[in-house]
């Protein structure tokens, strides 16, 4: 297992037609003198894809905060075919504050889908299903596979453990053996179309946020 490198993404600083804010009003007398300030986006503006309490902030003074502020879920995703979901779901983990995401399997996916929010949280790599549950069990957290299989919980009803790892399988085959094995507890997503399953981006957005309406403070949303 080992964490991403920290380097800046080709998106990190511009992206076009992307709205941001522009120099720190009044000039270098008046920036902020805290450390988390960046000068150089006092100066030239700060046009990133950050929520307005991050604007102007160092990317490692960003990345430290969602550190404080992550809730204590994990994201797991399977990565032993084509990468299509990936970025998504990084994204989204992201967007609730998750603790880590891991990718098990191959090491190289589409960061594009991310939208650098990758440099601003812990991204885990995992040869196999037995590295992901080594790191799950030596940090206490219940491994739950998202897959509409038969005998699985209903992700609307079951209840989540707090400190767990939301595991996604691959499009198309769904998750894989090994990893149902590993699981504590299988839930689905309930359907009523004619589709057997939903985009695995989808099924994750929509299982991390049944975890934060059963377990997150309301109150400390953006």
């Amino acid at each position: 297992m080992d964490v991403e490198a920290d380097v800046a993404g080709p998106s990190e600083w511009a992206v076009a037609g992307q709205v941001g804010v522009g120099p720190w009003p009044g000039g270098p007398a008046a920036w902020p003198r805290d450390e988390r300030y960046d000068p150089e986006l006092l100066e030239h503006g700060d046009s990133r894809n950050v929520v307005d309490a991050y604007r102007y902030w160092r990317r490692d003074a960003v990345a430290a905060d969602l550190v404080r502020r992550a809730h204590p879920f994990h994201v797991a995703i399977e990565n032993f075919g084509h990468d299509h979901n990936i970025g998504t779901v990084v994204r989204t983990a992201n967007a609730f504050a998750a603790a880590g995401v891991h990718i098990v399997g191959r090491r190289r996916w589409n960061r594009r889908g991310a939208m650098v929010t990758d440099r601003y949280l812990r991204v885990h790599h995992h040869d196999d299903v037995a590295g992901l549950e080594e790191f799950a069990r030596a940090h206490g957290l219940t491994l739950v596979a998202v897959d509409n299989t038969p005998g699985a919980a209903r992700i609307e009803t079951a209840r989540l453990p707090r400190e767990c790892m939301l595991l996604f399988g691959q499009e198309g085959p769904g998750v894989t053996d090994e990893a149902h094995a590993a699981a504590a507890l299988t839930v689905s997503i309930a359907q009523f179309g004619s589709t057997r399953s939903i985009n695995a981006g989808v099924a994750a957005g929509i299982a991390m946020h049944a975890w934060i309406r059963q377990h997150a403070d309301l109150e400390a949303a953006w």
